[in-house]
């Protein structure tokens, strides 16, 4: 087993080094995936969330989860709705909609193992058809110490590591399973982590071909050989793809700490962020170690400090603009960061923006306008700028802008 996490910790491509410890958007998935859910909770408990999965409150913390690289990929396509096979039933029959809700509820209002244990076994005695322990991807993110995450590739990695043959969609085996894990991780715990997420990403790696085992090298080298190395070079491919729009997310971070700067206002980078630099520029250098003192709660602290740019008044710490850098990946996040970062503090009237590619602008105002936002962002104003307006405008607003009311005038606001 060592030898195994030995080389699935070496391999910097693996999900481990990829998702598990430098994955940006894994660190801001957390708070932001807890809020949608209780979104799916409230809307359940007020009869608003329909009778689909497009559209819905579950579709955006879905969404939110499939961000998270090749790893959760596949994790909302189980709670699509399947019409003819009326699945999985959560959408029509009003009872197991209760069923479901009342289950994210418990497991939101809970940090002990027992009843998180206890909702999923009383989940799984419900029989709901179609509702497998996919939704354990959900409580993942709710509990990730105590939860592991559940797919195809993880599930097929167990039993290769475990010699087991435990089923995709029984909640039987996710439970036996989750046993089995919690007490090999404890083993383990010094060369992985607490958090169950990179034990998982073990058996992801296990699953899929990347990570053969000295016992199963010789099977995978015969039959899987060719969807080996074909997942090997997508992974590649995906890695350089993602250094180059890191790369894009890095230089839009510069000018708006630039823009800002040149305002007069302090700025503050996600901390996840502030060792990056550009053009030489330490972005640590550039912005303030951290928030001035205010009296909010912790979590509030959390949200606020994963946003990618904030300007800040010298003289108060009163945030009056807020940036959140959307590159490929899917808005949902950003937009949940910046409603959350308005709700959370009070009296809050920032300037909030999403900062995208040009090519993005009439997917960013479809978002905007989905139902499940809609209601939500109603007295939240956020606008979107595209990347060539800020970098053909950076200069000019340097020079002549007064205070951050100048963006406004390249900002495109909800029709």
């Amino acid at each position: 087993m060592i030898e195994l996490i030995d080389r699935y910790k070496a391999d910097q491509e693996s999900v481990y080094n990829t998702w598990f410890i430098n994955g940006e958007a894994r660190m801001k998935a957390f708070r932001t995936i807890r809020r949608g859910v209780r979104d799916v909770v409230d809307s359940i408990a007020h009869g608003t969330f329909g009778n689909d999965f497009k559209g819905s409150s579950l579709d955006v913390v879905l969404t939110a989860i499939t961000e998270q690289k090749e790893v959760f990929e596949g994790a909302a396509h189980p709670f699509y709705w399947k019409p003819k096979l009326r699945i999985p039933d959560i959408y029509e029959n009003e009872t197991n909609k209760r069923t479901f809700g009342a289950f994210l509820n418990a497991c939101l209002t809970t940090t002990q193992a027992d009843r998180v244990l206890a909702e999923m076994s009383r989940l799984a005695a419900a029989r709901i058809k179609g509702l497998g322990p996919a939704a354990a991807n959900i409580v993942y993110f709710l509990h990730p110490t105590l939860v592991p995450p559940f797919n195809t590739a993880m599930v097929n990695g167990f039993n290769a590591l475990f010699a087991d043959k435990k089923k995709l969609g029984s909640w039987e085996s996710y439970l036996a399973m989750r046993e089995t894990i919690i007490q090999a991780n404890d083993k383990v715990r010094n060369q992985l982590s607490k958090d169950l997420g990179a034990f998982a990403g073990l058996l992801y790696e296990i699953g899929s071909g990347r990570l053969p085992m000295q016992g199963n090298a010789e099977a995978v080298l015969a039959t899987e050989k060719a969807k080996a190395e074909k997942a090997a070079k997508a992974r590649h491919a995906a890695i350089v793809e993602e250094q180059r729009e890191e790369s894009e997310h890095t230089r839009i971070q510069h000018l708006l700490i630039t823009i800002g700067r040149a305002l007069q206002y302090e700025v503050h980078v996600a901390r996840n962020d502030r060792h990056r630099s550009y053009d030489g520029q330490s972005f640590a250098l550039l912005t303030v170690p951290e928030l001035p003192p205010k009296d909010w709660p912790q979590e509030v602290l959390e949200t606020v400090g994963l946003i990618d740019v904030l300007w800040l008044k010298p003289d108060t710490g009163e945030i009056v603009g807020a940036f959140e850098v959307e590159k490929s990946t899917s808005i949902y996040s950003g937009i949940l960061r910046l409603e959350d970062l308005a709700r959370s503090i009070p009296d809050c009237t920032c300037d909030l923006y999403l900062v995208a590619p040009d090519r993005r602008e009439k997917e960013v105002m479809a978002q905007l306008a989905r139902p499940a936002f809609r209601n939500a962002l109603a007295e939240i104003p956020i606008a979107f700028i595209p990347f060539n307006d800020l970098c053909e405008h950076c200069k000019a607003i340097c020079t002549f802008g007064e205070d951050h009311s100048i963006l406004r005038k390249i900002a495109r606001t909800r029709p």
